[in-house]
């Protein structure tokens, strides 16, 4: 907007530009013929925060104490997430991941963390090829990728044909949940809708792996920790080229994917914690007197996608009645 930048430009003394990495609006408002202050400043690398930008100012900053006994709030996937139980699951092949940009880019951190690589866009696929190439004979881990239904649509569908034709034993998983959730839930042409909402004609994901030419091509439901676990197993077990698509919408989406939340059954309740492993931001822990403490579930966060209740031993969590 040159009017805006030539009118604030008009108004004050000094201008500065101040923007992370390359100097993009400097170079265009210097063109304008407005003189700027930017990267003689200001790093042209990594990721600016309170104190590089007061050190580019030239402006002592007074480094804050933290706050005492301040709860520990690292990123999560949201409650009834569709990813959550593909990677818990994933964690038990004990295979090499390579991972994609999206918000299943959390399945990272503890306590799933299930990806060993994360570049761009894309990337997983191409990583994938060249560590299933690369590693010793004698490595028996398989080597997946994980990727996003609109990552995929971007920059994921060469590297797929790349692993076809190349004959590469690799594993790609689309983790299709309808929309681009990293970003805001904006549709794409695997999600049937254009930007604005209109109906489109919707990729076919399946089919398009197997014009493609990828052998195995499985759907499977990520809310059916079986039914992904014998997908996963398969997959891995045909030392070719295969594609499993997860097929549940983003729960931020499609309100219909919430039913009727769970509830622990204390009598049940061991306090193994086994619970807390799937990294559900619904489950807690709460302190029993006399007692181990006993898992508990927040109603206003679960959404009822049952992945706690499947991997609890001892039928302890059930469906509100």
């Amino acid at each position: 907007p040159s009017g805006m930048i030539r009118e604030l430009a008009s108004k004050v003394q000094k201008l500065y530009v101040v923007e992370e990495l390359d100097p993009f609006l400097e170079e265009q408002i210097r063109a304008m013929g407005i003189e700027v202050v930017g990267k003689d400043r200001f790093s042209i690398l990594g990721e600016f925060n309170t104190r590089t930008v007061a050190t580019g100012f030239g402006v002592e900053q007074t480094a804050c104490a933290p706050a005492p006994e301040l709860p520990a709030r690292p990123p999560v996937l949201c409650a009834g997430c569709p990813h959550r139980g593909f990677y818990h699951v994933l964690k038990k092949l004990k295979a090499v991941v390579t991972g994609d940009i999206g918000c299943y880019t959390l399945g990272v951190l503890p306590p799933l963390e299930t990806m060993d690589t994360c570049i761009c866009m894309g990337a997983s696929i191409g990583n994938a090829l060249g560590m299933a190439r690369a590693m010793p004979s004698d490595d028996e881990r398989p080597v997946v990728a994980v990727i996003g239904d609109s990552t995929f649509v971007h920059s994921g569908i060469t590297g797929l044909i790349d692993a076809v034709y190349n004959g590469t034993a690799a594993t790609i998983c689309i983790l299709d949940n309808r929309t681009t959730a990293m970003t805001g839930g904006q549709n794409h042409p695997a999600s049937g809708k254009t930007l604005s909402g209109a109906i489109a004609p919707r990729l076919d994901l399946k089919s398009l792996a197997k014009a493609i030419g990828v052998p195995d091509v499985l759907e499977v439901d990520p809310y059916d920790l079986d039914a992904v676990e014998k997908a996963l197993t398969y997959a891995v077990g045909t030392f070719t080229p295969s594609v499993v698509i997860t097929n549940r919408p983003c729960v931020l989406v499609d309100r219909r994917a919430i039913t009727t939340p769970y509830a622990i059954d204390l009598t049940n309740c061991t306090g193994c914690s086994l619970c807390l492993k799937i990294g559900c931001p619904a489950v807690s822990m709460i302190p029993v007197e006399g007692s181990k403490p006993r898992a508990q579930i927040n109603h206003e966060l679960c959404t009822g996608c049952s992945v706690c209740a499947q991997i609890c031993r001892f039928d302890a969590i059930r469906r509100v009645e």
